[in-house]
């Protein structure tokens, strides 16, 4: 028997989606004032790294994790993710963007049941082929498509097996050295792809919107790396779908970005077909 999902995990993974969602939208306006997405995709990672240094608690052994294959391909996923979703931002509405970035729970789904042998049923993946129908109304494949949602796509992918391979090692490393060590790595293997493209200076509200970039993912992603030390990532997978919500919302109230109706009925069907694999999975909201 599978535990149920509690109220608190439930509140922590939305809680995670909205902030990184917030630190996205930070970034899809620095790259609208101008700035290089990958100079802001570093910014993220290098500003969070400093800000959670003093309190990263690091021990001389935890040093090793830095040098474990397992822990750089991690990092390398979560850049690749990241620096995609922020270069697919810049010309793509927000909430788009994110309905194309959600192929990401199939592909967790999918690298959770063959490579962590997690429970996987046929009911929630026929749920999930239909929320892919939902990411191909958003997305619109062909020659109509824009090469941001290209970029969104491939954020997805990324971020699936990012979750993925949070979930192998969240028992193997503490939440905050997982945390660290991906932004660590990401601000390293950034810094020769941005120096063309560094700013020679920064206003206050370039330097405010970096800074909310940087935290929100960063405290977003703390959250997620908590979460999946005890629940699947088969079943965060679904509540990621939260984050569409968070972008439609924010979306519109920050950049006046709306999706159009078959834009919007993509994402309806991506977030009803989450909620219920959700469902499906016999996981019904519990208090704790």
């Amino acid at each position: 028997m599978t535990p149920n999902i509690s109220m608190q995990t439930l509140g922590a993974v939305v809680l995670a989606m909205t902030l990184i969602v917030i630190g996205d939208a930070a970034g899809k306006a620095l790259t609208a004032d101008g700035f290089n997405p990958i100079f802001v995709a570093w910014a993220r990672f290098a500003v969070a790294a400093l800000v959670m240094l003093p309190f990263s608690g690091l021990t001389r052994a935890e040093l090793r994790a830095f040098v474990d294959w397992r822990i750089i391909l991690r990092a390398l996923l979560i850049v690749g993710g990241i620096s995609c979703i922020l270069t697919a931002l810049k010309t793509e509405p927000i909430a788009n963007v994110f309905g194309g970035f959600f192929v990401g729970p199939i592909i967790a789904f999918i690298l959770s049941a063959l490579l962590l042998k997690e429970r996987a049923s046929l009911g929630r993946a026929a749920l999930l082929l239909v929320s892919f129908g939902g990411v191909l109304l958003v997305v619109r494949p062909g020659f109509g498509m824009q090469v941001g949602m290209g970029y969104a796509v491939l954020a997805g992918c990324f971020h699936g097996s990012f979750l993925v391979a949070t979930r192998w090692l969240a028992g193997r490393y503490r939440p905050r050295v997982l945390l660290f060590s991906q932004l660590a790595i990401g601000g390293v293997v950034l810094l020769p792809f941005c120096f063309a493209s560094m700013p020679q200076s920064f206003n206050l509200q370039g330097s405010s919107l970096i800074l909310i970039s940087a935290l929100g993912s960063a405290a977003g992603n703390y959250l997620l790396v908590r979460v999946n030390r005890h629940t699947p990532a088969n079943v965060v997978a679904p509540l990621v779908y939260s984050q569409l919500l968070a972008a439609t919302i924010i979306g519109f109230v920050v950049f006046g970005d709306l999706p159009d109706s078959v834009a919007l009925a993509g994402l309806a069907v991506i977030i009803l077909s989450g909620l219920s694999s959700l469902w499906l999975a016999g996981r019904p909201v519990a208090q704790a």
